[in-house]
Order: C-alpha cells, then sequence, then structure tokens
C-alpha cells in the first residue's frame, strides 16, 4: 500500500537549535529513496507503507546513535485507494484553485 506520511521528529534535551539533528534525519531521508520535501516542521514522506516507516524508524535510529537519549515525533499518515495521487499533485490542486 502507499503511504504519504508528514514526520516532524524533535530531540528533546539537546538544546535550542534542532537543525544538526534534522539534518542528520534527512540524510537518512536521502538514502532511503523516497520521495520526500523537507518543510520548515516537518518532512513529507511517501511511498510503499513498509518502506516508508523503516525510514521513520532509521531516524531514529540515526538520531539515538548520535547521542540523542529521547525523541518527540508526530507523524501524520495519508493512505488513498481510489487512485494514485502524491503530495506533490495535492499542492498543486490547492495552488490551481487559489486565487
Amino acid at each position: 500500500m502507499k503511504v504519504s506520511v508528514d514526520l516532524c521528529l524533535v530531540p528533546l534535551g539537546v538544546g535550542v537549535s534542532l537543525a544538526p539533528y534534522v539534518a542528520m534525519c534527512h540524510e537518512v531521508i536521502e538514502s532511503s529513496g523516497l520521495e520526500h520535501q523537507l518543510g520548515p516542521d516537518g518532512t513529507a514522506i511517501e511511498g510503499d507503507w513498509d518502506a516508508v516507516f523503516a525510514c521513520v524508524k532509521a531516524c531514529h535510529v540515526r538520531l539515538h546513535a548520535e547521542g540523542v537519549q529521547r525523541l518527540h515525533a508526530s507523524l501524520r499518515v495519508n493512505t488513498r485507494i481510489d487512485r494514485v495521487q502524491s503530495f506533490r499533485d495535492k499542492v498543486e490542486s490547492v495552488r490551481r484553485l487559489a486565487p
């Protein structure tokens, strides 16, 4: 099954700047080969269910391996079986309707 997720992974107890940790997680996502788009408050990732959730797990594993003791994740999950629609398609359909 195809899935689209919006992942926000927040390391706790690491100080104010999260950019280094976001960059580490982004490396994991990039290496997965999954379609993705970095946003200001999360990353959209889409692909096969098992591959996407393996990627989410790999992000946790990587940050814990870098010494992060605790992570808080917010994950929004979207599946659709009536047609194929990427997250980019969804954004474009809204842009077409916007004045």
